[in-house]
């Protein structure tokens, strides 16, 4: 049973915790904002998350448990992988026999209790705990992994033979070692704790004396951990044999892919082996194939920037442009734009390398160099299928560039990015590419350039810029544009300057090492108006239209950084870190 609004109140009633004035009025604004009367007491300050995760315990019949402070034995935190436990907040912390007790957020969540009861094959006890203690135990997954990894390389290191002969006969070798038990526990191990700590890259980089691993996290390269140079010949064979590509080959680059599954996640991985002066170095881009929930207001754009982006999208033909460097996010954009454009009506069409993520009801094809499968030639192809909709993965050519204007002008909505600084520089680059400029200012609807930043953790330090930081900052921005956008914004008083707005810095703690946790996208919005169009004609320079639409009104990625900044969002270091390249 769930906890009544009616029983809350006679037990907060009769515990002199809260009047009943108070609790009528918060009942009255739960239901005008959707929110939980419970939830709204905590946020209002009434009575603390505690006194009411014990009070509904009570109520329930269901004991309450405090982990914040336990210490959770390896064995029986992996009973339920950390997946599960991060996605539906459940925690395994003791066991007797065939009874599992496991702490969580919502004891009454009887689909993840049935879940976990087939996937474990034990009785499981739900105990109510509070979201502090869940975190704890979360942290722990981590250290469980790491003694895992350690006992794992103590372990597997001596039983890994070193290759060093040449030709045929290493090729065999090679072979074996790729398929032999050790090899493959690390490897996977490693792909493993990548995908738990959130990276979006692993590299694999052989040293004078040992084997670095570091992982591209929140888009920051940090080391991981270092193994002996024994293992590095093994775990570079079994990455090529998983990838298919050349054992034997030691002096060229080679790329490949291959795909991970487990009950809990879905990943293609990205494979990149060029010979360094030790060896060859792996990096593998990890690629979620798992469903994701695409919003662009998800992504950081925001009022008037989203308002011109929705606007674009409800015309049917021409063509719409992602612009910014490798990594930017700039795919991710345009599959949100597909996620909104893919209706039962019309017919979505990709040619895309990789796909990063799969989405149903859209035709999506794997670009191939190889075989001759390019995106010009892709594209060619798909113009023939009879799409409403076409998205290009990236314009890098004269003849793709070509062909996506030519789609726009007969009647398709043509998605794409391009690799360029900011959103006026995309016009330059297109005409650079060979196309006219007549035929980009007939086509194009709108340019989107963006960066990622990181997010500042929940725990932050407010403070104020110096005259010094200031005068730093006059070198990168325009101060005055800054404050009048920032006034705009409600986020600085009529009269108020730059150095009296509070502003935000990274806290580091347990959860967030380095203060900051996830990214967001800032963003800038050039729409292809009459006098854009006008200034596309008579090849204007990209410093040019970007003057003329920040006259217009365009808000640059800067402006929008800083926005962010004083919401809390993110730093200004980190928005300085992205914009100055």
């Amino acid at each position: 049973m769930r906890v009544e609004p009616r029983q809350l109140k006679a037990f907060l009633l009769d515990a002199g915790l809260v009047t009943e004035k108070d609790f009528e009025r918060a009942q009255r604004k739960a239901k005008k904002t959707d929110q939980k009367v419970g939830d709204l007491l905590v946020s209002e300050g009434l009575i603390s998350q505690e006194e009411l995760i014990k009070l509904k315990a009570y109520i329930l019949g269901i004991p309450f448990v405090n982990l914040e402070k336990e210490v959770i034995s390896p064995e029986i935190l992996k009973i339920i992988p950390e997946p599960i436990a991060r996605s539906h907040n459940i925690i395994a912390f003791r066991r007797k026999r065939r009874d599992l007790e496991v702490a969580m957020l919502d004891p009454e969540d009887l689909r993840t209790i049935e879940f976990i009861k087939k996937k474990v094959d034990l009785k499981i006890l739900p105990r109510l705990t509070n979201p502090e203690s869940i975190k704890n135990a979360l942290k722990q997954y981590q250290k469980t992994l790491e003694v895992e990894f350690g006992e794992l390389i103590k372990k597997d290191a001596g039983e890994i033979r070193v290759v060093e002969e040449e030709g045929e006969e290493k090729k065999e070798e090679l072979e074996k070692v790729a398929h032999e038990l050790p090899v493959i526990r690390i490897v996977d191990t490693l792909l493993k704790h990548a995908i738990l700590q959130r990276a979006s890259d692993v590299h694999i980089e052989p040293l004078e004396k040992e084997v670095l691993v570091r992982y591209r996290i929140d888009g920051i390269l940090r080391d991981a951990m270092t193994l002996p140079t024994q293992i590095h010949s093994g775990v570079v064979a079994r990455v090529k044999v998983l990838s298919n590509l050349k054992l034997d080959e030691h002096r060229l680059p080679q790329d490949g892919r291959f795909k991970i599954e487990t009950e809990d996640y879905k990943y293609s991985i990205r494979v990149s082996i060029l010979p360094v002066f030790n060896g060859e170095k792996i990096v593998m881009r990890l690629l979620a194939e798992t469903a994701r929930g695409f919003t662009l207001e998800g992504l950081g754009l925001r009022e008037k920037a989203l308002e011109l982006v929705y606007d674009n999208l409800r015309i049917p033909v021409g063509m719409i442009l992602v612009a910014g460097p490798t990594g930017c996010g700039k795919t991710t954009t345009l599959y949100s734009m597909m996620e909104i454009l893919n209706i039962p009506g019309v017919n979505i069409s990709t040619i895309e390398d990789p796909i990063e993520y799969r989405m149903p009801r859209i035709n999506q094809t794997q670009v191939r160099p190889k075989i001759g499968l390019t995106f010009a030639s892709g594209l060619r192809a798909l113009v023939r299928q009879d799409p409403d909709i076409i998205m290009v993965g990236e314009i890098r050519d004269n003849e793709t560039a070509g062909l996506g204007i030519n789609a726009a002008l007969t009647g398709h909505l043509v998605l794409s990015t391009l690799h360029t600084t900011n959103a006026a520089g995309s016009i330059p680059r297109l005409i650079d590419m060979k196309a006219e400029p007549f035929l980009i200012s007939s086509t194009l609807n709108v340019i989107i350039a963006q960066r990622l930043v990181r997010r500042l953790c929940k725990e932050k330090e407010k403070y104020h810029l110096t005259k010094s930081e200031l005068k730093n900052l006059e070198k990168y921005c325009d101060l005055k544009r800054i404050l009048k956008t920032l006034r705009e914004e409600k986020l600085a008083k009529p009269n108020q300057e730059l150095d009296k707005i509070d502003f935000y810095k990274p806290k580091k703690s347990k959860e967030c090492p380095d203060g900051y946790k996830g990214r967001i996208g800032i963003f800038e919005v050039l729409p292809v108006n009459e006098t854009i169009k006008e200034m596309i004609v008579r090849e204007a320079t990209a410093d040019q239209i970007q003057k003329q639409a920040i006259k217009e009104g365009m808000r640059t990625m800067v402006e929008d950084g800083f926005v962010k900044a004083a919401q809390g969002i993110t730093s200004i270091e980190e928005v300085l870190r992205v914009i100055i390249e």
